[in-house]
């Protein structure tokens, strides 16, 4: 048999067989099939990928799956090769085009991948731009014509939000919560009453609520913001208080500015939230990234210890938080890893940035396995250099406290006896500016409770006493410099005296009631301070460390203590949780202005008083200049300030004499009209009295008498 006659006998078989196996039915000629689904909304587009040949289009494939992955799952179809990215090659040039379409398994996923992806240094060389699909369609339909240059809008330019600056009195200005009401006043340092500056007038008459929460001043005084939970965020300045931002974050509890003021950081405490942290750009309002409570690896610690804060850069360029044995390092604006991974500090307890260079300083403690010792690093960011460790042994805790000018960091640490049934202190001191960044120890038997460094100085302070529940305390001070005296010459000429770096003890005052310490920004003063519910709650003294005077003054249950930027007054705080509750000393609520010479200058109480702060000012890059301008000139200064002084005390005693001026004036026209009165009723007068005129001189006697009254005699013998 042929070939082909075997073909047809095979397909009549088939035929044969096939009958047994049709459906009489009818067929439908109308099939319904299920709904096509062209939504896009899962798949994004990524741009400014490398440009490379078809041998390498594997290789890079797989190192865009690695990174998407790492976001979400992919759409894949393994029975049809589909691997959810396609990376279009361009026939011509044989290389891919520098983009991928890249599809997800749901819409989230996507758009997390777009907000996660954006900015992403894939290289070297090139920074990914990620776009959703329909957004590239729309681009698409885009029609091809000639560009026509929109009218500009009209320029409004920004308020000045420097403007309280220009103030010709330079007096300082402090915002208040109390009751429902939000107020911002100004102070001038004397003994008048602070005056009013804003309340919330203009918000009030339009029936918007301008504040319900805390407020907060940025660190340059530029901004203020006030928190609405319902809204979120609102950001006021310039002279008069406009609305320049508003940031949605609802619940908002907290807010933190960045140093420079270009970021704003939101919390609303809510562990289960996703967004629970933001982060906006101040200018544009735009929010850059959001953050759970807390960082990966840390969520079960939510029930034992707060989430680990996060921490500005003294520029702005990083924030940082502490994680599970790393610190996670973000740089702005992009708010991308630095370098794509974390900075890895085994064992970490706390960390903190230095005030004036991108310095951070961590420790951790003894490892229970092993021999590693407790460690404190300084490293550099962004090389991630360590510049400085030092190794402690039978270490409990630590504690870390930057000079203001990141000049010096003491690092408090609480030793244990091998036994571990006592407890004892000692102080590392490093010199940052010094090359080898050299530390110096310094051994202390009591127990430190406080330590505070001198502004702009190199004193500190700290409180110790044999036990931290001691009621009374001593407050040592010591200095990092120390002045030489100059050695005589031969020819009796002295040399200029040198400032060395050693450590020496200036003074000491025993026997304190104080459990806080606060420096005068200007320096050279310090307040002591026992504040919350302490035995001597209230007391206060003013210490003068050129002059070694005190003065002691006491605030009933004071619980906060704020001094103004420029270090002449300095406020004392009795204040309650805004939440709510019972507060057993809202009789004693309000703030009290005293002088840094301890003189008090004003005083107000409130039923509900809340919060208390300052407007910080801009630091003066030319201070010393400035100083040296001001020595020069200081005859021509002190006529201004004594004409000034006057002036203030005029209107001191003006201020002081109000309510008597006012009894006054009102006497005199009371006397005027019943005088004016007294004349209308003459004529009825003399009627009554028969023409007689009572006040007409003539109709009177004058008679002058003269009476002498012996009021004491004195009878004394002289003797010849």
């Amino acid at each position: 048999m042929s070939s082909d006659e075997r073909d047809l006998t095979d397909e009549e078989s088939i035929e044969e067989n096939d009958e047994d196996y049709l459906s009489d039915t009818p067929l439908d000629v109308n099939p319904t099939y299920p709904n096509l689904d062209d939504n896009m909304d899962s798949v994004i587009i990524i741009t400014t990928l490398p440009k490379v040949p078809e041998a390498k289009v594997e290789k890079l494939t797989k190192v865009v799956n690695k990174l998407v992955s790492r976001v979400g799952n992919l759409a894949t179809f393994p029975e049809k090769g589909y691997t959810g990215i396609v990376m279009p090659v361009n026939k011509e040039t044989n290389s891919t085009c520098g983009f991928a379409f890249v599809e997800f398994e749901t819409a989230e996923e996507a758009i997390k991948a777009r907000q996660v992806l954006q900015g992403y240094k894939f290289d070297k060389s090139h920074l990914l731009q990620v776009f959703e699909y329909d957004v590239a369609c729309r681009v698409q339909d885009v029609v091809d014509e000639e560009f026509v240059q929109p009218e500009p809008a009209p320029f409004v330019p920004r308020p000045n939000t420097t403007s309280w600056l220009l103030d010709d009195a330079q007096r300082d200005q402090f915002v208040i919560r109390e009751g429902s009401e939000t107020v911002v006043c100004w102070n001038d340092g004397m003994k008048l009453a602070p005056v009013v500056d804003y309340d919330g007038h203009r918000e009030k008459a339009a029936g918007v609520v301008w504040c319900e929460y805390y407020v907060q001043f940025s660190p340059k005084g530029s901004y203020l913001a006030t928190l609405v939970p319902n809204k979120g965020v609102i950001v006021w300045g310039g002279e008069k208080y406009e609305k320049l931002a508003r940031f949605p974050a609802s619940g908002v509890q907290f807010v933190v500015f960045s140093p420079q003021e270009n970021y704003l950081l939101t919390c609303n405490n809510k562990k289960d939230d996703p967004n629970a942290i933001k982060i906006f750009h101040i200018t544009t309002g735009k929010l850059l990234r959001a953050f759970k409570m807390f960082p990966k690896g840390l969520e079960d610690a939510g029930k034992e210890a707060p989430p680990p804060p996060f921490q500005w850069s003294h520029d702005d360029k990083y924030i940082a938080r502490m994680g599970k044995d790393l610190i996670s390092i973000y740089e702005t604006p992009g708010m991308k890893l630095l370098e794509q991974k974390s900075l890895l500090t085994n064992g970490i307890l706390e960390f903190t940035w230095s005030p004036k260079a991108n310095l951070i300083s961590y420790w951790a403690p003894e490892e229970a396995k092993g021999n590693s010792p407790a460690h404190v690093y300084i490293v550099s960011i962004p090389s991630r250099q360590k510049l400085r460790q030092k190794n402690l042994f039978n270490v409990t805790s630590c504690s870390m406290v930057w000079q203001d000018e990141g000049e010096f960091l003491a690092v408090k640490v609480t030793r244990h006896t091998k036994s571990k049934k006592t407890l004892y202190n000692n102080l590392e001191l490093f010199r940052i500016k010094e090359k080898g960044t050299p530390v110096e120890m310094l051994e202390i038997k009591d127990a430190v409770m406080a330590l505070a460094w001198e502004p702009r100085g190199s004193r500190f302070a700290m409180i110790h006493a044999e036990s931290p529940t001691s009621t009374k305390v001593n407050v040592s001070f010591y200095d990092m410099m120390k002045k030489q005296e100059p050695k005589k010459n031969k020819g009796n000429r002295s040399s200029v005296a040198t400032i060395v770096p050693e450590l020496h003890q200036t003074d000491v005052l025993e026997g304190k009631q104080c459990n806080c310490l606060f420096w005068s920004p200007a320096g050279g003063v310090i307040l002591l301070a026992a504040l919350g519910d302490s035995a001597a709650s209230g007391s206060l003294e003013f210490y003068d460390l050129s002059g070694k005077t005190t003065v002691v003054k006491e605030h009933y249950r004071a619980n906060a203590v704020s001094w103004d930027p420029s270090g002449r007054t300095v406020a004392t705080i009795v204040s309650q949780p805004i939440e709510g509750g019972h507060f057993k000393y809202a009789m004693d609520n309000g703030y009290v202005i005293w002088s840094f010479q301890g003189k008090q200058l004003s005083q107000k109480n409130y039923e509900h008083f809340y919060q208390f702060q300052w407007r910080p000012r801009q630091n003066i890059l030319s201070k010393e200049k400035i100083q040296t301008d001001v020595l020069k000139n200081l005859k021509k200064y002190e006529k201004q300030f004594d004409a000034a002084d006057k002036e203030r005390k005029m209107k001191k005693t003006l201020q002081e004499s109000k309510g008597k001026r006012i009894l006054r004036s009102k006497f005199r026209a009371r006397m005027n009209r019943l005088r004016e009165f007294y004349v209308s009723q003459k004529e009825e007068r003399l009627r009554l009295l028969g023409g007689y005129d009572s006040d007409d001189e003539s109709n009177y006697v004058v008679k002058d008498l003269t009476r002498e009254s012996v009021l004491e005699e004195k009878t004394k013998t002289i003797n010849a």
